[in-house]
């Protein structure tokens, strides 16, 4: 295309909106007219994100002084986004909004998890849910983009050609997600102390993860689904480990079928399973940066549970390179535009 579009992104100054500055400083077809953040403002934005020293010369505009643009990113902590959405989309013709604000489409659901009313929920059915790998003709003609939830996204694609293969009907499954610590955000807190953090496997969420509601919108009900989160001494990553304890016996030759039928068009999904090496299965090792997921999988022997291996880089397939990728499909461009990055080895 001759003429780029212009981007601006609302709360920069935390690690998604990094990202999508670094993507977006980047893609071909792009201009990113404004960078915000209210505690950053008037500062170079390599102020806050130094691995862009030399790359761009931009500074942290206030949110009070946004101007027209074609899309806007919107990169604020949770509960931002819905309570001023009327606002940003007077600003833009298409949205695309990272938090958790407009994930889910009923209300009551929201409600639920979240512990209080949504703040706009008629807004809840404009926004499309932005995973390509299963929302790629709805995000074709949408508008409005939601973001994705990392320990969901990396579930949800563990677990989506079993449940589309009808073989996850009447089974348990119990996910089991370790996660790195950026999950937590750039605010310090008291999780994230060093002395605290360091060395640690540390029980986050046991139970009631709220991305459950995301899995659930996606997959279904018709199986039982057991979610535990854990924190581990890793900055970027989510790896999933799903025990898919299934009503009826399979095999290897019938899940190879599966798998390689669900995901031989997808650019991002990549099937990891190999007999041999260090890397046979998904590793989040290899995934810092890029927008890959790695999936792989074995069948116990002589038992009903499957074992599906999942893992993202939890910034990019779980936040911003989600992001990037449903901005490339709303405007009809190459899906993988300015998400070629294939990642580093060893680091």
């Amino acid at each position: 295309m001759n003429e780029k579009l212009n981007v601006s992104i609302v709360g920069g100054s935390g690690y998604v909106g990094g990202e999508l500055l670094r993507l977006l400083l980047f893609h071909p077809n792009i201009k990113v007219k404004q960078i915000t953040s209210v505690s950053q403002t008037g500062k170079f934005v390599h102020n806050a994100h130094p691995n862009l020293r030399n790359v761009s010369e931009m500074k942290f505009s206030h949110p009070d002084v946004l101007e027209q643009c074609d899309i806007l990113f919107l990169a604020q902590p949770h509960g931002f986004a819905a309570k001023r959405i009327d606002h940003f989309a007077s600003f833009a013709e298409r949205i695309i909004d990272t938090s958790a604000d407009f994930r889910l489409r009923d209300e009551a659901v929201y409600a639920k998890w979240y512990g209080e009313a949504h703040p706009a929920p008629s807004w809840l059915s404009k926004f499309v849910y932005g995973l390509p790998e299963r929302y790629r003709a709805e995000l074709a003609n949408a508008k409005y983009v939601s973001g994705v939830g990392c320990n969901a996204t990396v579930t949800n694609l563990a677990l989506a050609p079993l449940a589309d293969a009808g073989l996850l009907k009447g089974a348990s499954v119990v996910a089991d997600v370790k996660v790195g610590s950026s999950e937590g955000g750039g605010q310090p807190n008291e999780g994230s102390h060093h002395p605290e953090r360091s060395g640690s496997v540390r029980s986050f969420k046991p139970t009631g993860h709220r991305h459950q509601a995301e899995i659930r919108q996606l997959l279904g009900h018709e199986f039982a689904l057991y979610m535990s989160i854990t924190s581990i001494e890793m900055i970027r990553g989510a790896l999933v480990t799903a025990h898919c304890l299934l009503p009826a016996k399979t095999n290897d030759k019938e899940l190879w079928k599966i798998y390689r039928e669900a995901y031989k068009q997808e650019p991002f999904v990549r099937l990891v399973k190999q007999k041999t090496g260090i890397f046979r299965y998904p590793d989040t090792k290899l995934l810092p940066g890029t927008n890959f997921c790695d999936v792989g999988f074995e069948v116990e022997e002589d038992s009903n549970r499957v074992v599906v291996i999942a893992a993202i880089d939890n910034l990019m397939k779980g936040a911003a390179g989600s992001a990037v990728q449903s901005m490339n499909v709303m405007l009809g461009w190459p899906e993988t535009t300015g998400l070629e990055f294939p990642g580093l080895h060893p680091v």
